[in-house]
């Protein structure tokens, strides 16, 4: 999340009166993340069917970049679609039209259902564990989703963004940069797996996109980045994301652990996933290293939005690639039940 686009009172009074959701009463930007414009809104008085009396709150989203409108209707109908099945997710506020989304200036925009819960910055193993069996949740939930999308940020993105950068532009930020990078691609192009089971994935489930209270999750959110693609690679997705310090330079054996222990109570991986989950890791790693790199050169000095390290996720690639850490996904040993 974040703030590219500014809209004053007025605009943003213009946007919410065309929901049926109460008058606006206040509008603060939201400035994590690094695609799309966020405010977090209140409104008052009584709005449309299941709406309350007294200080609603709603996301309010204006799509910026990376974002085709066109593919508007699966991100929104996916999040109506696990939320009916049960899942943690917010609903889609419709206007009084009952469109899903709307126009502003040429940018299209969404009013997103508020979930209570904070972000956890330090997880404990029994947080994440709740986490990993959310995700299950929401694999096995999506299963008769109709929507169809490709994923947008595959090994062929992460190609191009390298190029983009540049050798000189990806040792800028470190000199030993570029190195691991085109290492690291050669390797992923030899390796990425093609015959794993596939359904719809979240591919972004970092701690800022859940919401809990203590150790339950209460929402998973900014789905913006789902599309079909391999299903144990949201699972590495998640272990990059969550298995790790922010700095990428200590690793939790007992948070990845939980993880997928967690995730295996819903849906059990298969031999062929676990064998695999190395080099999907890997490709995770360098996902996030690349549009983070990216970002890094390419983010307006006015964007109210913090940059994100690349080198965080640097080091997670170079962990996931030492082959001392090739055992990491194997089953957890029993615990030995003592009388």
């Amino acid at each position: 999340m974040a703030v590219y686009t500014q809209l004053g009172a007025e605009a943003l009074a213009e946007i919410i009166a065309a929901f049926d959701v109460g008058q606006l009463t206040s509008a603060k930007g939201i400035a994590e993340g690094v695609s799309n414009s966020n405010w977090l809104i209140e409104t008052a008085g009584r709005g449309g069917a299941g709406k309350k009396a007294g200080g609603t709150r709603f996301i309010l989203t204006m799509y910026e970049q990376r974002m085709d409108a066109a593919e508007l209707p699966f991100f929104l109908g996916l999040l109506d679609h696990l939320a009916a099945r049960g899942c943690p997710v917010p609903r889609t506020i419709h206007d009084r039209d009952n469109h899903a989304f709307r126009f502003h200036e040429g940018k299209a925009l969404a009013l997103i259902e508020f979930l209570p819960g904070v972000s956890v910055s330090t997880p404990s193993p029994a947080q994440v564990r709740a986490v990993g069996e959310a995700l299950a949740r929401v694999h096995l939930a999506a299963g008769d989703f109709a929507g169809k999308r490709a994923n947008s940020l595959g090994l062929v993105e992460w190609q191009a963004l390298a190029k983009a950068c540049g050798r000189d532009g990806l040792n800028a930020i470190h000199p030993e940069l570029a190195a691991l990078v085109t290492r690291e691609l050669a390797a992923l192009a030899r390796h990425w797996p093609q015959d794993l089971p596939r359904s719809v994935i979240h591919a972004d489930l970092f701690p800022d996109n859940v919401l809990m209270l203590d150790d339950a999750v209460t929402g998973l959110i900014d789905f913006y980045f789902a599309c079909n693609d391999i299903t144990a690679y949201d699972v590495a997705v998640t272990h990059a994301a969550w298995c790790f310090s922010a700095d990428g330079r200590t690793f939790d054996r007992a948070v990845s652990d939980a993880l997928l222990t967690g995730y295996e109570t819903m849906r059990p991986l298969s031999d062929e996933e676990r064998a695999e989950l190395p080099i999907l890791a890997r490709g995770a790693a360098m996902r996030f290293l690349m549009t983070r790199a990216y970002d890094w050169m390419n983010t307006p000095g006015d964007a109210m939005v913090t940059r994100k390290d690349p080198m965080a996720f640097a080091r997670r690639l170079e962990f996931y690639a030492d082959p001392i850490n090739v055992d990491l996904f194997d089953p957890c040993p029993p615990v030995p039940i003592r009388n």
